[in-house]
């Protein structure tokens, strides 16, 4: 895959994971999951997350946990709990910003776009390890090739 691709990808599992976080949070308080319920709840971290991909240009490094996972995580946090006191969403209380949610949603967030991350990047190394482990030198003198080895190549007799 190209980093081309890994931005659009990376891009798309971002968002399916904050949808992903929007939709347990409603569910573990009883709360509807409608489409305009669950934009309700999503948009403020969405909005974080687009000002986060953008500043951390994630387009172009879209694996990287450092910097560009952290400022994407930080920023989808930061800017989703400022949307969400400025429009009066999760008041408890009279408290427009529960502790408890920023510590959970700065917890699960962080474990979702910061571990698809890391693990994306340990397998993509073992592929890459194992590719080079099978793939022979080729300047390894025991590996036949036909450039260097005109017996070794179709059509040709060995010993003509």
């Amino acid at each position: 895959m190209t980093e081309r691709t890994w931005g659009w990808l990376a891009a798309v599992i971002d968002v399916v994971l904050i949808v992903v976080f929007a939709l347990i949070g409603r569910s573990s308080h009883g709360e509807a999951n409608t489409l305009g319920a669950l934009w309700t709840t999503a948009y403020p971290f969405l909005a974080g997350w687009a000002i986060g991909y953008v500043t951390s240009g994630a387009w172009a490094r879209p694996l990287r946990t450092w910097p560009t996972g952290v400022v994407v995580w930080i920023l989808t946090v930061f800017v989703g709990m400022a949307i969400r006191v400025a429009t009066g969403q999760g008041v408890v209380d009279g408290n427009p910003l529960p502790i408890s949610f920023l510590i959970v949603a700065t917890i699960v967030l962080g474990v979702f776009l910061l571990g698809w991350r890391a693990i994306a990047r340990v397998v993509l190394r073992a592929l890459a390890r194992r590719r080079s482990v099978d793939a022979p030198a080729l300047d390894d003198p025991t590996t036949n090739d036909p450039a260097t080895d005109p017996s070794n190549s179709p059509g040709v007799t060995p010993g003509t």
